[in-house]
């Protein structure tokens, strides 16, 4: 069977990464954070045919387009079941939680929770693959930003427990800026760890 194809394009403002993973053999994919530009996510969907839009979670900059694209698209939409971005009401057609999987054609995809940066925050690993859409969980410079310190505390257990799990030649492709190999930043999380970062909350980097 052949790998998945991933496409990915920034958009919005922000510069925020939007992904269509598609299976080959059937066409069948997904889109991944629809935040803006619906020409631009259409033009990724070209060829495929799309089964569902899915949300790595609901901050702004991942959603902005998300009306939009499913009134193009009319698939379901599946997202963690919050509690969501400044509470809002999100309307999918189903509720996806930790361990649960979405099948793409021959493809599945593995859902893993992931909060810190926000109680929703959920990453797409490709079964069988190294390839996992981790959204703001972590990027190449440090974890997501966190608003409060019991976020941040979040966010590191999520790091220690779910992240560090995860084999070296794994490949994380983030809600913003380059992808990159975890075990290539494994050392610096790990050092970031046994910090005693007290009550902070914020933006960090991994040698904060």
């Amino acid at each position: 069977m052949q790998p998945m194809e991933l496409r990915t394009q920034q958009v919005g403002p922000w510069g925020m990464n939007t992904y269509v993973l598609v299976c080959p053999d059937s066409k069948r994919s997904v889109l991944i954070d629809p935040g803006a530009d619906p020409d631009i996510l259409s033009d990724m969907l070209a060829g495929t045919t799309p089964v569902a839009i899915l949300l790595t979670h609901t901050h702004g900059d991942h959603t902005g387009a998300l009306d939009e694209m499913r009134s193009r698209l009319k698939v379901p939409l599946l997202a963690h079941p919050g509690p969501h971005a400044g509470g809002i009401e999100l309307d999918a057609n189903r509720w996806l939680r930790h361990g649960n999987v979405v099948q793409v054609g021959k493809h599945t995809l593995r859902v893993l929770h992931t909060p810190g940066h926000i109680g929703d925050q959920i990453c797409f690993a490709i079964e069988d693959d190294y390839r996992i859409v981790v959204g703001d969980t972590i990027f190449d410079g440090g974890p997501g930003k966190t608003w409060s310190s019991e976020e941040f505390q979040t966010t590191l257990k999520t790091l220690r427990e779910i992240v560090l799990a995860w084999p070296d030649a794994t490949i994380c492709y983030p809600g913003h800026g380059p992808h990159f190999r975890l075990g290539d930043r494994r050392a610096a999380i790990e050092a970031f760890l046994e910090k005693d970062h007290g009550d902070f909350f914020g933006d960090a980097t991994w040698d904060r």
